[in-house]
This record gives C-alpha cells, structure tokens and sequence, in this order.
C-alpha cells in the first residue's frame, strides 16, 4: 500500500477547481453537514423525521459525536452553511469504540467483517446537494476517501447502502442482480439481522437482464459496483429514511488501485489549501 505521502493529504484540504474535501474540523462543520443531510434525506426525498429533528433541521443520531465527517466545500460559496455541497460519515474501530459499536451492526451481523486483520472503515450518511451530483463532486469524494484509507490503514471498508424505495417487489431486479452476481464469499459476508432480513433473490439468475439491472441501481451502488465491492446477504427495509438498504464490503486494495487509474492517472496537480 502506498504511503500518506504518496497521496492527497486530508489535512490540508483538497482542491480541485472551486471545490474542496477535508475533514470536519469543528461542530459547526459537523452541524452544517447535518444540515445538508436533512435538506437531502428528510425535505428531497421525504424521510420521516423525529420530532427534535424536525424542529432542528439536522439529521442526526447518536453515532455522530464518534465519527468523523468528511465535507465537500464550494469556496465560490458564501457562508459555512450554503457552502457545504457534500459529505459522508467515517467510523474505525477507536470511533465505533466510543459511539457503542457500528451503525451498520443495527441491521446486519457485521461480525465477519470486524474480525478481518488491520483497520476496517464504515462509510455512512453520503449525500451530495441536487446541485452537485456530477461525477467531479463524486470524483473529489472518492480522492477524499482514498486519502483517508491510505492515511489509515485502512484493510477493509464496509456500510449500508439504499435503494429508493420500501417495497421490494417493485426493486426486485436491482436486488436480485445484486445477490447473484455481487454476493460477498463466504467468510466475508455480512447477513441482514434475522427480523430485519428481505430476500434478495426474488428473480432467478438465467433471468436476470444485466444491463437494465444496474441501469436500475443508485449512482452510489453504481460507485462501489466500480470499485469492486460485494454485498451481503440479504436487504433490509429502512422505514424512517424510505429506503431499502443492502450492505457493501469492498477490500480497499481495490478502491486505491482503481482510484489511482480513474481518479490520478490523467489529473494535473491540484492546488491545496
């Protein structure tokens, strides 16, 4: 695995024309990437929120204390709070020790994961603004992940990821490609929680049209599927965010090389800041 030096540096920030990824660095950081997963996951796309959230506007929980928070900035925008564009949520085992364990692990047994040698990393929480789902805003993101990783160690990477969505009849394709053409091996295979568990193979696998399946899937999934990840047995339906969930995994050696390609291969040097 290369080394810190050898790639972008969290620290710094990380540029790339107006836009920039960096760490949250205090709670009125934190605060405004909640506040952007409210405008996302609550106003555009009609999750239900608790009462406190509602009245705060901020979609939180218990883990964030514990986590860090990864932000995509615009610097051609004014104001902490219009400028944060995008962000996702990073737990390791020191933030899953403080936060009671991993978010993941309240819908799937993650116990063949968290056994793995070296460092795992649980990516939760992404939502870029309507404005900013391009593939430069998910290019930065990713940069901001593979630095993270290389800085950390990191071995494996795991979370939830969902599909619109709370009937999983109307997602069976999706679902169905997914469990037989992405399953994790045995050995590395989260399995949904035994009440919480829905059938992914809902279609047999000779019946599966490929093309349109992952047509059908969310440009996230879409992002792992490119970095190789594997998903685990089983979905869950998430009813307070209207989603189905599925849990990925993807070995990080994957992610590094393949971000190198696609992400630095061409790239001119980036200014940091």
């Amino acid at each position: 695995m290369a080394t810190a030096e050898q790639v972008d540096d969290l620290s710094y920030g990380i540029r790339s024309g107006d836009l920039e990824v960096r760490l949250a660095s205090s709670p009125d950081e934190v605060d405004a990437s909640q506040a952007l997963r409210y405008q996302v996951f609550y106003n555009e796309m009609n999750a239900i929120p608790s009462r406190e959230m509602a009245t705060r506007q901020r979609d939180f929980d218990n883990f964030d204390s514990a986590c860090e928070h990864l932000m995509v900035i615009d610097n051609c925008r004014a104001g902490l709070y219009d400028s944060v564009v995008g962000t996702y949520r990073l737990s390791r085992r020191e933030n899953a020790a403080h936060a009671g364990g991993f978010y993941t692990a309240s819908e799937y047994d993650i116990t063949q994961i968290t056994e793995q040698k070296g460092e795992v990393l649980e990516l939760g929480r992404s939502c870029v603004a309507a404005d900013y789902r391009t593939g430069h805003t998910m290019a930065l993101l990713w940069r901001g992940i593979a630095a993270y990783v290389f800085r950390h160690d990191i071995s494996w990477m795991f979370g939830c990821a969902s599909l619109a969505g709370t009937n999983p009849e109307k997602l069976a394709l999706p679902l169905s490609y997914l469990h037989h053409f992405h399953l994790a091996p045995d050995g590395l295979r989260p399995r949904a929680l035994e009440h919480l568990h829905t059938p992914m193979d809902r279609i047999p696998k000779v019946h599966i049209e490929k093309r349109l399946a992952r047509e059908l899937l969310p440009p996230l999934i879409k992002g792992y599927l490119r970095v190789g990840c594997f998903v685990g047995y089983g979905a869950v339906v998430d009813e307070q965010f209207q989603t189905t969930d599925v849990c990925v995994v993807v070995k990080t050696e994957r992610v590094t090389g393949k971000y190198r390609q696609h992400y630095e291969g061409n790239r001119r040097p980036v200014n940091t800041a």
